[in-house]
């Protein structure tokens, strides 16, 4: 099964190779639970396809490996 992160419609992607492995301040900022860590490779994904589109996980992120998709019309 794929993981999230190679998914093209998801609201929040991660790019692997700037994910820290273990990290979890992106997990520990989204309010709705939406990512997680793989426990196989330590990095973050969205597991759910739920997102407000807030923004802290993508500023919280040292690396800048989190990227939120905003739709258009809520820019």
């Amino acid at each position: 099964m794929p993981l999230a992160p190679q998914r093209a419609d998801v609201p929040v992607t991660i790019d692997e190779s700037k994910c820290i492995d273990g990290c979890t301040l992106c997990v520990d900022m989204c309010p709705l639970d939406s990512l997680a860590i793989d426990p196989g490779s330590g990095k973050a994904y969205m597991h759910v396809d739920e997102c407000w589109y807030c923004g802290p996980c993508a500023a919280r992120c040292p690396t800048g490996a989190v990227t939120v998709d905003m739709p258009y019309l809520l820019r």
